[in-house]
């Protein structure tokens, strides 16, 4: 289901990256957290149209693969790379049975990648993946879905996004529908991992380190729209970031 649903979005999936939750909290917060990649090798694992992949390109990572499920997905990146040649590879791949990629990298980078993880096997074989492809002592930076967040409390709607449980349970978390509110909007299925599948998923594949950070409203996004704005974000954080060693 992953794979077609996504192939589905295809292009629509740049779009996010122009909500204010993405543009002003999520992208500024994570490219903060990983910090200066000059030289770097790095290893995108979901990575979608490729936003994160290009930002440390520019940045100035030395050599950078996206790898997506999507076909659609990494067909997307592809033509964006030729418009706008940075250097950046993409491929199709399944983080639970990844090809050998021949070499490891100095920075693994997987957004939202463990939601999509029903069942404790495979968000320990994605951990697993993850582990083998880094360098050791190298970085793996996570973004997903806070495990704290409450359905009943304040929405991150007002930011451009909306997060409802489906009703299902499964064995690492609620189910969800996330929704981009864009014209029109864009839903799609994941889960939300309770924090223990992340830590133990992660220790088990051989990481290290393991340091939960706070997704924050940078200063461009108080400047737009005030510090008010931002209360719902403050008091129902919808995301939150994650990172370890190999």
């Amino acid at each position: 289901m992953t794979t077609q649903q996504y192939d589905e979005i295809g292009e629509a999936y740049e779009g996010f990256k122009s909500l204010p939750l993405e543009r002003y909290a999520a992208v500024p917060s994570l490219l903060a957290l990983i910090g200066d990649v000059r030289g770097a090798s790095v290893l995108d694992l979901a990575s979608g149209t490729g936003f994160y992949s290009r930002a440390l390109k520019r940045r100035g990572a030395a050599d950078v693969l996206g790898v997506d499920i999507s076909p659609e997905m990494v067909a997307v990146a592809r033509r964006i790379e030729e418009e706008e040649p940075l250097g950046v590879r993409y491929e199709v791949g399944d983080a639970t049975a990844l090809r050998p990629l021949g070499r490891r990298y100095d920075i693994v980078l997987a957004v939202q990648l463990l939601g999509y993880a029903a069942d404790l096997a495979t968000a320990e074989r994605m951990c697993r993946t993850l582990h083998r492809n880094l360098e050791p002592g190298g970085s793996l930076y996570l973004l997903g879905q806070s495990p704290d967040h409450r359905f009943d409390g304040p929405t991150p709607e007002k930011y451009g996004f909306r997060c409802e449980p489906t009703g299902v349970q499964a064995e690492t978390g609620p189910q969800i529908r996330l929704t981009a509110l864009l014209d029109p909007p864009v839903s799609f299925v994941a889960h939300r991992p309770r924090r223990d599948v992340y830590e133990t998923s992660l220790r088990a594949a051989g990481f290290r380190d393991l340091t939960w950070t706070p997704v924050t409203v940078s200063d461009a996004g108080l400047r737009r729209f005030g510090p008010d704005h931002w209360a719902d974000f403050h008091a129902n954080p919808p995301l939150e970031m994650l990172h370890c060693r190999a």
